[in-house]
C-alpha cells in the first residue's frame, strides 16, 4: 500500500511525538519554596499579586546526576527575574517567561531567589497565580535532539510541499525512526505518555505508575546512532538538494518601552530579557544579537550597572550590536523635525559613550509611518541604511520593493530594508516556514543574494530562546531550505550597499505612509497636545536662553535631561496612543513636568536677557521673538491680552513704553459676526462659519461652510481598536447642530469673541471662536468634557477652491495629499499626518487650517477635515474620557500658502510671543543673531553639547532654494555649517539653502 507524502507527514508527526515522553530521564519535584519569606507549597496560590512578590528556595540536585544533563523547569505564576546563586557565592540571572522555563544548574546546592510579577508577556494579568511548577529534570540530551531534528524535518516537508526533496525527506525520516530501539514495559509505557493528546481523550485511564522507567544503555544507543544517521542523510541530500537564497537571522526581542503595561514593568522586561540574551551567548559563539533604543541602555545604568558591563563587553566582542542610533523607536508622525534630530543626537552621543560605537543603521521595525524628513536626518547623523517591517502592514497598497533607495524631502537617501515574514512578522522563529517564505517573499532576488530576518519574542520582549539556537544549527545541514546563519544587522546592510552600488535599486521618495493604523494620530489627544506643548517648551527656552547668552549672559545649563523625558515619551506605541491608562498617568505627569520646567527656563532666560540690556529709560514691557518670522505684537499678558500696531523682528528681544500697546483700529462683533482690518465672519444660524471674507482680495474663503462639527458614532474598527479608523467611519455621521446658547463674552477693543455651547448625548462642546484686532486668523478654542466611547469627533471646512492637492506641515516641511480617490492609493489615504497646519489652495487665494495640539488631517474634494478626539476602549476603556482643551484656527490668505504667511501663523498660535515687565530700561530693539535670504525656519538655537558654543539650526519650509547668510552680533563667529551631531558639515553651501534642507551652524566666541 502506498501512502500520500501527507499521510506519511501525518504519520511522522505523531511518532515524533513519542520521543517527547522519554525527554526526561528522572524528575524529582523541588519543594521548601518562600513566597516573600513565608512558606509557600508547591501548587499554593499566591497570597498576594499585586506588584513584584519575591520567591526563593535552596535546591539540592540528586547524587548521580550529571549536572550538565540537568535542567531547573520553572513555572512561578508570571515573568520573573530569577537569580541562582551557586555554592561558591557566583550568580547568574534568566528571564522566566513562558517562552523561557528551563533553566541551566551551576552546583550540587544552589540557592533561587525571583522577582516576580502576576503578569504573562503581553500585559495580561494572571487572575490566580499558583506556584505552578518547580522542578529538576535530568534531560535525555541524544532523545531531545533527535526529537526537535524531527519535528524540524516534519517543518521542511510542509513548508517545502511540492519539492523534489520531499519524498526524501520523508524517507529519511521515516528509517530514522525504525532505528530505535523503543521501551514498550506496560506501566512504564502508560505512565510515560499519560499527557498524549490521545491519552488525555480516554474516559479514564489506569492507575499511573508513580516513577515509571526511562531508556536503558542499548535503547540510549539507538537514539544517538539514529540522530546522527539522520544528519548525514540530510547533509546528503543537501548536495543533492542545495540551499535556495540566504537569509541573514539576528536574534532580537522587541521590547515596548510601554503598552499593555507600564514602564516600571519595562524595566524589569529589559533585565529579564537581556540577562537571557547572555546566558545564550555563553553557550553559542555563533549567536548574535541586537537590541535598539539608547534608552534602556541609560535605565541599566541606574538599574543594574553591572548587567550593563556585561552587554558592553559583548558588544565589543561583535556578538551584542546596540543598533537604531536613536534614544527610543519613536513615532515619526507626529514629532517636530527638531525631536527627530534630538532622536539621534542624543541617541548616538550615549551609544558612543557605553561602547564607543556609531551606529550606522536606523533600526524601527514597528512604526506606523515614516516621515519623509528621516533619510537626511539619518545621513546627518551618520546613518547610512534604515530597517523596517511595518510598510507590510499597509492593507491596500504595498511599496514594490523589499531593498530600495529611500529618498528623503531634500534628496538624501538611505539603503531601506524590509521583510515579508508572514508567520510572526519581526517576532520571527527559527523555523522552516518562516525561514522559507521568507526568502520566498523577498522580491530583490535578482538584486541582492540574502534578505534579513530578525528572530526571538517580542513586543512583550524575552528575546531568542535556547531551542531557536539549536534549531539553528540543525537547519545548517537542511537541503532545499534557504541558507539561515546568525549575522551582524550591520555585515548584512555593508553586503546589500555593495550589491546596491553594483546593480541599480528603485527608489522611494518622501514619506513612507501606512495604509493602517491611522486612527494612532488622534487617539489620546490629550497627551498629544501636551507632547506638543513639551517639544515648544524646550526649544523656546533654549532659543531664549541662546539669545541672552550671545548678548552676554552666561551660557546655559544643557536641557538634555528634560529633552530626554520628550523623547522617551514618543515612542511608537505611547504618542500614538496605543497604550494602557497606566502609561498615560505616567506620561501626562511627565510631560506636564517638562512644560513647567521649559516655562521656568523661559522666565529666567528672559530675566538673564533683560539684565544685559540697558536701564534708565522709559520701558514698559520686554518683548522676545523666538522665530525666525517677523511677529504682529499679540501678547498675553497677566491683565489682559494685547493686539496692537507693529512687528518684532525675528531673533529680537524689544523693549516697548507702556504707549505702543495701544489696539488696531477696526475691530467689531456681535452674536453672529467678528470683523477687523483684515478679515470678516459671519456665523449660521446652528453656529458654525458662514462665511469668511478675505478683505483684501476680496475673495470669500468658505464654500459649503466651516466648523462643521461631525460625531462618528460607528468609529469601531475590525481590530485594533485604538489604532485604527475603518474608511467606512463616515457613513453613518451626526452633524452637531444644535447648540445650548451663543453669546459675546468679549468685544474689544485688542479682541473679540463669542462662546458656542453645545451637547451631544452625554458630552458637551463649549467653542470660543475669537478675532484679534491685529490677527488674519479665526481662532476656535475648544473645550470638551467627553462622556461617549467608540466615537470620532471631528470638524469640517469647505474651502472656496479647487485643488487636486492639499498641503500639510510636516517635519522639516510639508507633504501634499491628494484631494481625489484616483488611484487607490488616493483612495487609501483618507486620513493622514499633518503637523500645524493643512491648506488648500488654488494659484491665487487659499484657506488654511491650522492647530495647536492635532494630527489627524483629510482632505477630499473642498473640504479639510481635523480630528478632534476619538474614544476606543482597547486599550485604554477611557482614553480621552472628561474635560481636555485646544484651539485650532481658520485663515485666508492671497496666493500659496508660503506667500500667504501660513506656517508664520500656525508658529504664532503654536508658540506666541514672551514677555516680561521692563519698567525702567531703555526701550529699543537688540537682534543678537541675523538670518537673512531665502525664508527659513528655526529648528533650534541652543547651547553646543561640547563646549561654550550655540548651535543654530534652521530649515527650508517650503520646497524652495536661495542664498542664506547667517550673521551673529559682534564678538560671535561662525565657522560653516556642522551636522546634526555639531561635527564639521562637508560639502554643503555656507551660504545657500536648498529645499526642505535642514541646516546647522556653531557659534563661537572670538
Amino acid at each position: 500500500m502506498t501512502l500520500t507524502n501527507a499521510q506519511r507527514l501525518e504519520r511522522l508527526k505523531v511518532r515524533t511525538l513519542e520521543l517527547e515522553f522519554w525527554r526526561a530521564r528522572k524528575t524529582i519535584a523541588v519543594d521548601g519554596w518562600r513566597f516573600n519569606d513565608a512558606p509557600i507549597a508547591l501548587g499554593a496560590d499566591w497570597p498576594e499579586k499585586t506588584g513584584t512578590q519575591h520567591f526563593a528556595a535552596d535546591i539540592a540536585v540528586p547524587d548521580g546526576w550529571p549536572l550538565d544533563t540537568v535542567r531547573l523547569c520553572l513555572d512561578l505564576g508570571g515573568e520573573s527575574l530569577i537569580r541562582i546563586e551557586a555554592a561558591d557565592g557566583t550568580a547568574k540571572s534568566f528571564g522566566l517567561d513562558p517562552n523561557h522555563r528551563e533553566f541551566p544548574v551551576p552546583s550540587r546546592q544552589f540557592r533561587l531567589t525571583s522577582d516576580t510579577v502576576a503578569r504573562l508577556p503581553f500585559g495580561e494579568p494572571v487572575r490566580h497565580p499558583k506556584l505552578t511548577r518547580a522542578e529538576l529534570v535530568w534531560i535525555e540530551e541524544d532523545v531531545d535532539a533527535l526529537w526537535l531534528l524531527l519535528r524540524q524535518v516534519a517543518e521542511a516537508v510542509e513548508t517545502l510541499e511540492g519539492h523534489d526533496v520531499v519524498p526524501h525527506l520523508l524517507q529519511a525520516s521515516e528509517e530514522t525512526i525504525r532505528m530505535l530501539d523503543w521501551p514498550s514495559a506496560t506501566a512504564d509505557y502508560i505512565a510515560r505518555t499519560a499527557a498524549a493528546p490521545m491519552q488525555q481523550k480516554i474516559w479514564q485511564l489506569p492507575t499511573l505508575k508513580p516513577d515509571p522507567e526511562g531508556l536503558n544503555e542499548a535503547q540510549r544507543e539507538s537514539v544517538a546512532k539514529a540522530y546522527q544517521s539522520l544528519m548525514d542523510k540530510l547533509a546528503g541530500l543537501r548536495e543533492r538538494f542545495p540551499p535556495q537564497g540566504k537569509v541573514a537571522l539576528t536574534g532580537h526581542a522587541h521590547i515596548d518601552l510601554a503598552w499593555l503595561w507600564p514602564y516600571d514593568e519595562t524595566r524589569r522586561k529589559v533585565r529579564r530579557t537581556f540577562h537571557t540574551a547572555l546566558s545564550l551567548m555563553e553557550g553559542s559563539k555563533d549567536f548574535r544579537f541586537n537590541q535598539s533604543t539608547a534608552h534602556y541602555y541609560a535605565q541599566l545604568e541606574e538599574d543594574d550597572p553591572a548587567l550593563l558591563e556585561k552587554v558592553v563587553e559583548r558588544v565589543k566582542a561583535g556578538q551584542w550590536e546596540t543598533l537604531g542610533g536613536t534614544w527610543i523607536e519613536p513615532d515619526t508622525n507626529m514629532p517636530t523635525g527638531e525631536s527627530l534630530s534630538r532622536q539621534i543626537l542624543y541617541g548616538q552621543r550615549y551609544f558612543e559613550k557605553i561602547s564607543g560605537i556609531r551606529h550606522t543603521i536606523c533600526w524601527l521595525p514597528d512604526c506606523f509611518g515614516f516621515s519623509g524628513a528621516l533619510p537626511q536626518l539619518l545621513v546627518q547623523g551618520g546613518m547610512k541604511s534604515f530597517f523596517t517591517i511595518k510598510v507590510n502592514w499597509s492593507e491596500s497598497n504595498h511599496i514594490p520593493s523589499d531593498l530600495f533607495w529611500w529618498e528623503g524631502f531634500d534628496g538624501s537617501r538611505v539603503l531601506a530594508h524590509t521583510f515579508d515574514n508572514p508567520v510572526d512578522g519581526y517576532n520571527g522563529q527559527v523555523r522552516p516556514d518562516t525561514i522559507a517564505s521568507t526568502w520566498r517573499n523577498f522580491r530583490q532576488k535578482d538584486r541582492h543574494d540574502t534578505t534579513l530576518l530578525c528572530v526571538g519574542y517580542g513586543d512583550g520582549g524575552g528575546g531568542v530562546s535556547p531551542e531557536m539556537i539549536r534549531r539553528e544549527e540543525q537547519l545548517r545541514v537542511f537541503p532545499a531550505l534557504p541558507e539561515a546563519q546568525w549575522t551582524r544587522v550591520e555585515d548584512f546592510f555593508e553586503n546589500a550597499h555593495e550589491a546596491a552600488t553594483a546593480r541599480k535599486m528603485s527608489v522611494w521618495k518622501g514619506e513612507i505612509y501606512l495604509e493602517l493604523h491611522r486612527g494612532t494620530l488622534t487617539s489620546q489627544s490629550d497627551v498629544k497636545r501636551l507632547h506638543r506643548k513639551a517639544e515648544r517648551s524646550l526649544i523656546t527656552a533654549e532659543t531664549v536662553a541662546s539669545l541672552a547668552h550671545l548678548l552676554g549672559a552666561e551660557r546655559s545649563t544643557s536641557m538634555e535631561p528634560e529633552w530626554r523625558v520628550v523623547l522617551k515619551n514618543e515612542f511608537h506605541d505611547i504618542l500614538p496612543g496605543s497604550s494602557i491608562a497606566e502609561v498615560y498617568v505616567d506620561a501626562r505627569r511627565e510631560l506636564e513636568a517638562v512644560i513647567e520646567q521649559g516655562k521656568a527656563a523661559q522666565t529666567a532666560g528672559l530675566e538673564r536677557l533683560l539684565a544685559e540690556l540697558p536701564e534708565g529709560g522709559d520701558g514698559h514691557i520686554l518683548v522676545v521673538n523666538p522665530s525666525l518670522d517677523s511677529r504682529p505684537l499679540r501678547l498675553e499678558l497677566a491683565d489682559g491680552f494685547i493686539s496692537a500696531e507693529g512687528t518684532i523682528p525675528p531673533l529680537a528681544a524689544v523693549v516697548l513704553p507702556a504707549s505702543s500697546l495701544a489696539p488696531l483700529h477696526g475691530l467689531s462683533a456681535s452674536e453672529r459676526h467678528l470683523e477687523n482690518a483684515f478679515i470678516r465672519v459671519k456665523l449660521a444660524e446652528d453656529g458654525s462659519i458662514a462665511s469668511i471674507l478675505h478683505k483684501e482680495s476680496g475673495r470669500e474663503a468658505v464654500e459649503g461652510g466651516a466648523n462643521r462639527l461631525f460625531a462618528y458614532p460607528c468609529d469601531k474598527p475590525r481590530n485594533w481598536d485604538a489604532w485604527d479608523v475603518e474608511e467606512d467611519y463616515a457613513e453613518q455621521a451626526e452633524e452637531i447642530t444644535g447648540f445650548d446658547s451663543i453669546e459675546l463674552i468679549e468685544k474689544g477693543p485688542h479682541r473679540a469673541a463669542i462662546r458656542i455651547r453645545r451637547s451631544w448625548r452625554h458630552s458637551s462642546i463649549v467653542q470660543t471662536l475669537s478675532l484679534a484686532a491685529n490677527a488674519r486668523r479665526v481662532e476656535i478654542h475648544t473645550e470638551l468634557d467627553w462622556h461617549d466611547r467608540r466615537v470620532l469627533l471631528r470638524t469640517e471646512t469647505g474651502v472656496a477652491v479647487q485643488a487636486a492637492r492639499a498641503v500639510c506641515e510636516c517635519a522639516y516641511g510639508v507633504v501634499e495629499r491628494p484631494t481625489h480617490t484616483n488611484t487607490s492609493w488616493d483612495e487609501a489615504m483618507f486620513e493622514a499626518p499633518g503637523h500645524r497646519f493643512i491648506d488648500l489652495s488654488d494659484p491665487d487665494f487659499g484657506l488654511a487650517l491650522l492647530n495647536d495640539a492635532k494630527y489627524g488631517h483629510s482632505a477630499r474634494g473642498n473640504v479639510l477635515g481635523l480630528s478632534l478626539l476619538r474614544s476606543p476602549v482597547y486599550p485604554d476603556p477611557l482614553a480621552d474620557e472628561g474635560y481636555q482643551a485646544f484651539t485650532y484656527a481658520l485663515m485666508p490668505h492671497a496666493g500659496p500658502w508660503h506667500a500667504g504667511g501660513v506656517r508664520e501663523e500656525a508658529e504664532d498660535l503654536n508658540q506666541p510671543l514672551l514677555a516680561i515687565s521692563a519698567e525702567g530700561y531703555q526701550t529699543g530693539t537688540w537682534q543678537p543673531l541675523a538670518v537673512e535670504g531665502i525664508t527659513a525656519a528655526l529648528s533650534a538655537l541652543k547651547s553646543s553639547e561640547d563646549g561654550d558654543d550655540l548651535i543654530l539650526r534652521v530649515y527650508e519650509p517650503a520646497g524652495r532654494q536661495g542664498a542664506l547668510t547667517v550673521k551673529p552680533t559682534e564678538g560671535w563667529r561662525h565657522e560653516g555649517p556642522v551636522t546634526i551631531l555639531e561635527e564639521p558639515m562637508t560639502g554643503p553651501s555656507a551660504t545657500g539653502l536648498k529645499p526642505f534642507e535642514v541646516k546647522s551652524w556653531r557659534l563661537s566666541k572670538n
